[in-house]
């Protein structure tokens, strides 16, 4: 397949965007997964709506790019696009001042037509993009941008511009879907006289559906949680749209959100009151006691301090906090509570923070920078609830050393890892049911752990905190997503090498093992002197001289061949001397290039020999013989050690034996039979060498060796050769009768 060099030019829309409109998650991930992006190497557009709460500050950082008429039904409307540069991502904001100069992003009548308009206007504006940018991934996140997709294959579809576009939708929060009268069918969105639109559109006699539309439109379908995408793929979590989502979980995957973590680091923030780190948490303490005198709290380390940060609603389990608030507060747990809900919660929170003065304080406000302290300051936060998507709550507050106490469920289960008092291991406390009492359980668990075992809970904070959250691993599988949609584009030569540095790392590592192995060998037989040792370590050599590079496998190949074969030391050692010298020694035309090829390889007759013994891949004949030879060796050294001088009748026997032996164990080798038979040995050194090798027939074969060697008395060898020879001639005459 032939690969493109451009980048891949994503468009993503959202209705929110931090920092310039934010109510929820939805802000957050539109402010942090864009930028994750770029660093990625990817080129991203973010489109918003210009609404009117946008600062003045951003305001006049837009410069007017580009406008044009979008139609929405039987009307037509102004599309403008603002373009500003902001920390190397590009955003476009939607102005249409009828639909946006409000001062609420949501909650109006005509929400249905607002957000239609949205995403009519996205799609439009893919035709007036900066020049070299061409889409190839829409991304549209929750029923606010829902109808992009429906749009783009209905009323564009077919268009060279459009052709290669991909849509991505990504669910935040599948219970608010965007539902509305079907009126708005044929007045606002123009798809009644599209029976495939108007019938995946509606979800009932009387309604229509946006989300659900792009459930069926879009080419892919993420969510922010892999425990959430399986949930809402029931009717439990589903909110009546599970159906669609299992039929369509083939085009569904949970990837999980991240944070801004250079904007949350406890050792930067200039939010909070005291700075610290994984390492030196003492300024902790101090934005404790800070929190503490500000919200009328008692003033003690002593006391776990337990903090809430979210929406009042029964979503978020305010009504277990309702039941077990009185039990938390009476057994000795601070509580601190900020946000706005519903008037019941507010009130009730309100009725314990009187009860409990200095165990009790109730923020009913939208405060950020106060919420930033009480992330840093508290010991606990508590989340239980009974749906989450994602949360960041959680992951905030375990990056400030506050640790979490969650339901099992979406996101909260995905990313807080409950405290294991065996192991130690864990990164915070949950509880499975929506219950009150396990709640309470699980937060009396959390602060037992505090009063009564204090360095295992400053170890769960040390593993809290050292959780990596960032936004790179999550844009690395949107990228994933992407780049599997469009296979045509090369990915970045970034992310690939990335990708790819283990494996390079890897293959030296286990080349490079053998060869210190090869070169420690040699070097720890040079000093060695005692004989058992010399024996191993001088095999090494040979391996080594035999093998250069030292491969095992070359090893046992020359092993088994020696085995199998039975040669004799002399021709062993002259293979690894030359050439000439093993042609010398298996011809035997003199006796003095005898010797001289046998005092060669003196040394290499132990090397070959526990190279043999090491390898029990002999056959049983060849075992059987040894053993003879052995037995013969053994006779033969007790003969010679009560005299020296032995008489011609001894070594014919000897020599018999030996032929007889060879005969058996090297049925193959017949012409090298008489080398090893020939060398009876009657010096003591020559039977000591063949009592210490156990390899009989190769000890035969090499008496010689021993003859020029210092320790050897070199008289009784010299009186003796004369007798050799007439051996040899009696043997191979005795063999020849045979």
């Amino acid at each position: 397949m032939a690969y493109s060099s451009k980048k891949m030019q994503i468009v993503f829309a959202s209705a929110e965007c931090a920092p310039f409109v934010k109510t929820g998650g939805l802000g957050d991930v539109a402010g942090s997964l864009p930028a994750a992006l770029v660093r990625a190497g990817a080129e991203v557009i973010v489109m918003v709506p210009k609404y009117a709460t946008i600062k003045d500050e951003y305001k006049a950082q837009m410069e007017h790019f580009s406008d044009f008429y979008v139609s929405l039904g039987w009307r037509n409307e102004y599309c403008g696009l603002e373009k500003l540069e902001h920390d190397g991502v590009t955003y476009m904001f939607i102005d249409n001042e009828r639909y946006f100069a409000r001062d609420y992003p949501y909650g109006f009548f005509d929400d249905g037509e607002r957000f239609a308009f949205f995403s009519k206007a996205i799609t439009e504006s893919l035709q007036h993009l900066p020049v070299g940018f061409e889409c190839d991934i829409l991304h549209c996140n929750d029923w606010q941008t829902a109808l992009a997709p429906v749009f783009l294959r209905e009323f564009y579809q077919g268009l060279p511009l459009y052709d290669r576009v991909k849509t991505v939708f990504s669910i935040h929060n599948v219970a608010f879907q965007g539902q509305f009268s079907d009126t708005v069918m044929e007045d606002i969105l123009g798809v009644a006289h599209i029976p495939a639109a108007a019938s995946q559109l509606r979800c009932d006699a009387c309604s229509v559906n946006y989300m659900l539309g792009a459930l069926r439109y879009a080419d892919a379908i993420t969510t922010v949680s892999p425990t959430y995408a399986a949930e809402i793929q029931t009717p439990e979590f589903g909110e009546g749209l599970d159906g669609v989502l299992r039929e369509r979980s083939y085009a569904l995957q949970g990837i999980l959100n991240g944070i801004d973590v250079a904007g949350f680091d406890p050792a930067t923030d200039k939010r909070i009151a005291a700075n610290y780190t994984v390492e030196d948490r003492t300024g902790k303490a101090v934005c404790k006691a800070k929190l503490q005198e500000e919200l009328g709290l008692e003033v003690r380390d002593d006391r776990p301090l337990m903090v809430m940060v979210t929406r009042l609603t029964r979503q978020k389990g305010m009504d277990l906090v309702m039941y077990a608030l009185d039990r938390i507060l009476a057994g000795g747990v601070q509580v601190a509570v900020l946000g706005t809900g519903d008037r019941d919660y507010e009130d009730g929170l309100r009725y314990f923070q009187h009860k409990y003065p200095g165990t009790m304080a109730a923020r009913i406000e939208f405060d950020p920078a106060l919420s930033q302290r009480m992330y840093a300051a508290a010991d606990m936060f508590l989340m239980p609830s009974k749906f989450e998507p994602c949360g960041l709550s959680q992951i905030i507050a375990m990056r400030y050393g506050t640790l979490p106490i969650v339901r099992e469920t979406g996101g909260l289960k995905d990313t807080v890892q409950p405290y294991n008092e065996f192991t130690g291991e864990g990164t915070g406390f949950s509880f499975s049911n929506f219950n009150g009492d396990e709640m309470g359980d699980a937060v009396f668990r959390a602060a037992r752990l505090f009063w009564d075992n204090r360095d295992a809970w400053n170890q769960l904070i040390t593993q809290a905190m050292s959780q990596d959250f960032s936004w790179t691993r999550s844009a690395d599988k949107y990228l994933d997503l992407y780049f599997f949609m469009h296979p045509e584009i090369e990915r970045p030569a970034a992310v690939v090498e990335a990708a790819a540095e283990p494996e390079v790392v890897a293959e030296p590592e286990v080349v490079a093992e053998p060869e210190p192995k090869a070169e420690v060998k040699p070097v720890e037989a040079e000093p060695a002197k005692a004989e058992p040792e010399v024996k191993a370590e001088v095999a090494s050599e040979a391996e080594a001289e035999v093998k250069p590079a030292a491969k095992p496998a070359a090893k046992k190949t020359t092993t088994r061949k020696t085995t199998a074969k039975k040669a004799t030391t002399t021709k062993a050692a002259a293979s690894k001397t030359t050439a000439a010298k093993g042609t010398t020694t298996r011809k035997r035309t003199t006796a003095a290039a005898k010797k001289a090829a046998e005092a060669e390889a003196a040394p290499e007759v132990k090397a070959e020999t526990p190279a043999v013994e090491a390898k029990p891949a002999a056959k049983a004949p060849a075992k059987t013989a040894a053993k003879k030879t052995i037995t013969t060796a053994k006779k033969a050294t007790a003969a010679k050690t009560t005299t020296r001088k032995r008489s011609t009748t001894t070594t014919k026997k000897t020599t018999t034996k030996a032929a007889a032996t060879k005969a058996e164990a090297k049925p193959a080798a017949v012409k090298e039979e008489p080398k090893p038979e020939v060398k009876p040995e009657p010096t003591p050194k020559a039977a000591e060498v063949k009592a210490k090798t156990k390899a009989a027939p190769k000890a035969e074969a090499k008496p010689e060796p021993a003859k020029e060697t210092p320790v050897s008395p070199a008289a009784p060898a010299e009186e003796k050769a004369p007798s050799k020879k007439t051996s040899v001639r009696k043997a191979t005459a005795a063999r020849k009768r045979r």
